[in-house]
């Protein structure tokens, strides 16, 4: 009769128990560092890269945010400006009337003289698409699979018996 034991096996029992944990963990750090990486992208393409900055408010309307839930990890890049999706996807903004607010009368500049007008149709317009978030995250693709890729190997290997 052959017996078999196998020597140190309560040390690799809590090893293996804290891989969830410290894989959650640094996950969590790397989709952090990515999340922020993906937005200074996504500013950069506001300002310049795809879209010219003029006010600065869709580019201060984007935001990150990292969240855990479980054993899961997210990071969510948002554009909060009302028109941050038209830029994106592209569209046409309808035609429209405007009427005075404060007055009776809008006055516009209008060859070359100083015109008044009880309403002004505006035509509707085409805006083409210039994807600033979907762009960054194509750019950043292979480095975000990548990051995510050696994290996971780096922890297996660092918390894995030896």
């Amino acid at each position: 009769m052959i017996t078999a034991g196998i020597v140190g096996h309560d040390a690799v029992a809590d090893r293996l128990g804290a891989l969830p944990q410290g894989m959650a963990a640094s996950l969590a750090r790397e989709v952090d560092r990515l999340g922020r990486a993906l937005q200074q992208r996504v500013e950069r393409n506001l300002s310049g890269a795809v879209l010219q900055r003029r006010s600065g408010r869709l580019v201060a309307s984007v935001s990150v945010d990292v969240a855990r839930r479980g054993g899961e990890v997210t990071a969510t890049i948002a554009a909060g400006a009302p028109y941050a999706a038209i830029h994106e996807y592209g569209g046409t903004i309808p035609a429209r009337q405007m009427l005075p607010r404060n007055g009776r009368v809008l006055s516009f500049p209008w060859r070359g003289r100083e015109r008044f007008f009880a309403r002004v149709l505006v035509p509707a317009a085409r805006m083409p698409e210039r994807s600033f978030m979907r762009s960054a995250l194509a750019e950043m693709a292979p480095e975000i699979r990548a990051a995510l890729l050696a994290v996971t190997r780096e922890t297996a290997s660092r918390v894995a018996p030896t």
